[in-house]
């Protein structure tokens, strides 16, 4: 799918990411869940370790210790009203996890240079914590810069897809996240991923499976995810452990000649490609500090 496909509206969110970074989708039911709708305690802690990446021009520091986020909701953005989470601020470019305690991981496609990297902010807590929140602030301490890329790849003939990045201070006051350091995920295996779908405030989706494990460097799964998903973290949901990053997948939004506007786009557990989740034991600096 190319992005001739995709509406003008998200053009801006993925043009440079074209190459590799296609869209997401629902498969069955849509699982995505706000953090206060979560009830699973292991993928509510795995949530304090998943950052959002949002332009240093969307955030806005206050006297007070908080930091405003600045974006357009979804319905301004020609998505139906009717369409989950339509009012939310969408905020977020991509998402990503911590690995260390000065260390997250990304996609690949998210971070291309230097300049990418000091162009954005790493934000955790970046989330719809009651049924009234907005995630319009979030505290200044949650706030990172991005000030080196340890490791990346963006291959075209093999689709890996990744970037390891150091931020400007430790994170202590949240731990870093378990990952696998080898071997490979089963077929049929639970998964879960949180990140941020259309840079929406941080969403919890589970109810999925490894449906493909022959390829080299990922895996293709059939998770709820959403163009901004580009770098969750995606969990076996039963141990908390880290099988990979979330990097393509199928459409994101289909136009709803009814409603004039755009929505979700549905596909059954079985169906559509699936969505291709970068195998975390590609990353060589993790491995070698195993």
């Amino acid at each position: 799918m190319t992005l001739r496909t995709i509406s003008a509206l998200f053009v801006s969110m993925t043009l440079s990411f074209a190459t590799f970074a296609v869209d997401k989708v629902i498969y069955g039911d849509d699982d995505r869940l706000d953090i206060f709708e979560a009830s699973n305690g292991l993928h509510l802690e795995l949530a304090k370790s998943t950052a959002a990446m949002i332009s240093h021009s969307k955030l806005i520091s206050n006297d007070d210790g908080t930091t405003t986020v600045t974006g357009s909701s979804l319905e301004s953005r020609g998505i139906c009203k009717t369409a989950k989470f339509s009012e939310q601020l969408t905020s977020a470019n991509c998402s990503g996890f911590l690995v260390g305690k000065d260390l997250l991981v990304t996609a690949g496609h998210c971070i291309r240079s230097k300049g990418d990297c000091q162009a954005s902010a790493w934000v955790f807590d970046f989330a719809v914590e009651n049924a009234d929140d907005t995630a319009a602030s979030v505290p200044t301490t949650s706030v990172y810069k991005c000030v080196e890329i340890i490791e990346r790849d963006l291959d075209r003939g093999t689709k890996d897809d990744y970037a390891l990045i150091r931020l400007e201070r430790e994170v202590t006051d949240r731990e870093p996240l378990t990952f696998r350091t080898e071997g490979k995920v089963e077929v049929g295996t639970p998964l879960v991923v949180i990140g941020h779908p259309t840079g929406l405030p941080t969403k919890i989706a589970a109810g999925a499976i490894v449906r493909e494990n022959t390829r080299g460097t990922y895996f293709q799964s059939n998770l709820d995810t959403f163009g901004g998903n580009s770098g969750s973290a995606v969990f076996n949901s039963e141990t908390g452990v880290i099988e990979g990053i979330l990097v393509r997948g199928e459409t994101d939004y289909v136009y709803d000649s009814a409603q004039g506007c755009r929505v979700p786009k549905q596909c059954t557990d079985e169906g559509c490609r699936g969505e291709d989740v970068t195998r975390i034991t590609n990353i060589k600096t993790l491995g070698n500090n195993k």
